[in-house]
């Protein structure tokens, strides 16, 4: 199971499932227009993707 957690003050987030499969959610990337590259977590049945979760105003990470 992924855990997402906050470098700032150590809040964690374990585990996400998708609600149209019930699939874990899975840690990704993409990059934007401007070239950055924003953290994300997909559905890897391919529902879809959403930005990854933040805390302390920071985006949390998640060791792959």
């Amino acid at each position: 199971m992924i855990q997402y957690s906050c470098s700032s003050c150590g809040m964690g987030v374990v585990g996400m499932e998708c609600a149209a499969c019930n699939s874990e959610l899975v840690p990704d990337t993409i990059t934007t227009a401007d070239g950055r590259e924003v953290s994300v977590a997909r559905c890897p049945e391919g529902c879809g993707k959403i930005k990854s979760p933040m805390c302390c105003g920071l985006d949390m990470t998640c060791k792959i």
